[in-house]
Parts: C-alpha cells; sequence; structure tokens
C-alpha cells in the first residue's frame, strides 16, 4: 500500500517513514500542502497521514480540496489537542485523526483498522447479474428472476464474496472468517448458511447451478451460471 506522509516536521517524518516501511508500506513524503498535491497527481496513493499545519496549504484546506474528487483515506495528524480542529478535520472528510505526540503503534494500528473498513465497503461495480440473479451491492438486495428474495445479512455477505469472486474457491475457514469478521470456531455454521441460501437462489437445491461444493475444500460460485 502506498502512504502519502505529509508533514513539515523532518524529524517526525524520518522516523515514521521508518516504522511504516517496517510494516511493509510504500511511504512517499511531501513536507507541503503544495507538494502534496503535485504527488497524488503523479503517484498511485492508497492512504494519506495529514499534518494540520502545513506550509503552503493547511492541512484542513488540503484535506478539503483532496475530498472533491477522491475517497483516499485520511488521518489527521495535529499537535493542537483542539477539539474543534479534529471536528472539522471530520466534516472536510478527514477519516480519523490522532493528537501529536501519539504513538506509532497506534497510528499503524489506526490505518489498518480504515484499511479494513474500507476493504469491507469499497464496491468496485454495484451491480452483479448471473443467470437469473442480480446483486445490488449498495442496496444489498438479490433479486431472481425480478422478485427480490429475502437474506439475511450473513447470507447476503457470503454470496457477495462468492459472486464477487467466481470460480474461486473458498474453504469454510474463510468464509467464516470473511462474514463474521472473526477467527473460525464451528464452520457448521457455514455450511447451514450455505444450505440456507441455497433453498433461496437455486432452482434446485439439492443441484445446485449458482454455489457448487468442491468436496473436501469449500464453496464457489460458478463462473457460467447461465446454463441450463
Amino acid at each position: 500500500m502506498n502512504i502519502l506522509l505529509v508533514d513539515d516536521e523532518k524529524l517526525l517524518v524520518k522516523g515514521l517513514r521508518k516504522s511504516l516501511e517496517k510494516e511493509g508500506y510504500t511511504v512517499f513524503v511531501a513536507y507541503d500542502g503544495k507538494e502534496a498535491l503535485k504527488q497524488l497527481k503523479t503517484r498511485a496513493i492508497d492512504f494519506i497521514l495529514l499534518d494540520l499545519m502545513l506550509p503552503e496549504i493547511d492541512g484542513m484546506t488540503l484535506c478539503k480540496r483532496i475530498r472533491e474528487d477522491s475517497n483516499v483515506p485520511i488521518i489527521m495528524l495535529t499537535a493542537k489537542d483542539d477539539y474543534i480542529d479534529k471536528i472539522l478535520g471530520l466534516e472536510f472528510g478527514a477519516d480519523d485523526y490522532v493528537t501529536k505526540p501519539f504513538h506509532t503503534r497506534e497510528l499503524i494500528t489506526r490505518i489498518k483498522v480504515i484499511c479494513r473498513r474500507v476493504e469491507k465497503t469499497n464496491i468496485v461495480k454495484s451491480i452483479i447479474e448471473s443467470g437469473d440473479l442480480c446483486v445490488n451491492e449498495v442496496e444489498r438486495t438479490v433479486c431472481k428472476k425480478g422478485n427480490i428474495l429475502s437474506l439475511t445479512a450473513k447470507e447476503f455477505d457470503i454470496l457477495l464474496y462468492l459472486i464477487q469472486n467466481k470460480s474461486r474457491v473458498f474453504s469454510r475457514e474463510q468464509i467464516f472468517e470473511l462474514v463474521w469478521d472473526e477467527i473460525s470456531f464451528d464452520t457448521r455454521t457455514v455450511d447451514v448458511h450455505i444450505k440456507n441460501l441455497r433453498s433461496k437462489i437455486e432452482d434446485k437445491p439439492s443441484d445446485p447451478k449458482y454455489i457448487i461444493t468442491k468436496w473436501g475444500v469449500g464453496y464457489y460460485f460458478r463462473k457460467d451460471s447461465n446454463h441450463g
């Protein structure tokens, strides 16, 4: 992941850059607002750490300008323990903030939390169609032959992961960890949800054409579901 670190405190930048690179991130640096804008135009940036007090263009203004055409995650770094500045930062589009001085470990944790949240909510394609099914990721609805199906939240999440990754086999443990966001402890839960899901989306649940079992491995969504 490419992180743009925007801060004019060179000592802080040096230490923070080193810590972030140890985590496996690629770090680009800008020491003022104008340089940050240049970097954003020429590099593929996935995450921004943005100081509030910057030369040229201040962090608040820069955040607002970035948000005009980008949803890249932003954490504001501020030396001010000022409630108003924090609220304004969030109103202008920052995803989170940390007050200096901060523990690098805390900042890295916040980065990871936001990244997980973005991964879950980032919608590459809002509507996916396959066979008689139409899955709307934004509205979280599933239609079959024009009729809306009544799926539970977990059933929808399972279907969404499978249909987004057609032909890719997911183990029961992987499905559990993706959907329940915790370590798998009972894979039978997944089997029950798959069974219920099939009863709603398949013409013949006992002979499914959408969600297929890979015996001894897990489940996958058949790539060509327009047959038969």
